[in-house]
């Protein structure tokens, strides 16, 4: 099997984005910076709790399935998840104004606490890796991450069955 075309420029930038981009969620998501994050917020919740938390902040009220949607997960983990996090005091199920025979499940006071304190110890790490870049090439780094992240989104929506070309308005 042969080795293919050599990669030309474009393809180098994107081989190094990729690269780069794998390197920072590794970081982010490892097991030792998520109990320093949790430990610095006083948010003693596993890994897999975070994200379902952060969806609930940014989304609201959510069906689980909804949730589980939101978080690529299957049902029965964002179930699990929603049970412990209903122990801990972190989520309330409340009724679905759409359908009272369903239950959506939403950040209890605890919880959106809890949020704020994980986002401000992540911000704060952030913000020590990045000390000695100036604040020009923060706010710009900023626009750019935000960018792609959109571009990633519209890119991921166009590739759904029944989406093909709608893209993100």
């Amino acid at each position: 099997m042969s080795p293919g075309p050599p990669p030309d420029a474009a393809d180098a930038g994107i081989a190094e984005i990729e690269r780069a981009l794998s390197r920072v969620a590794h970081l982010l998501t490892r097991a030792r910076q998520h109990d320093r994050t949790v430990v610095a917020a006083g948010v003693p919740v596993d890994r897999a709790a975070v994200p379902l938390l952060r969806a609930l902040a940014d989304g609201g009220p959510m069906r689980p399935g909804e949730l589980a949607a939101a978080l690529a997960v299957e049902a029965p983990h964002v179930t699990r998840q929603v049970q412990r996090l209903e122990r801990a005091g972190y989520v309330v199920q409340v009724a679905d104004p759409d359908d009272g025979r369903c239950r959506r499940v939403a950040l209890s006071g605890s919880g959106r606490d809890a949020v704020a304190s994980i986002r401000a110890s992540g911000r704060r790490w952030i913000a020590g890796a990045l000390a000695a870049w100036p604040p020009g090439d923060r706010e710009r780094l900023a626009r750019l991450v935000h960018r792609m992240v959109d571009d990633f989104e519209a890119h991921a929506d166009a590739g759904r069955p029944g989406d093909a070309g709608s893209g993100r308005d």
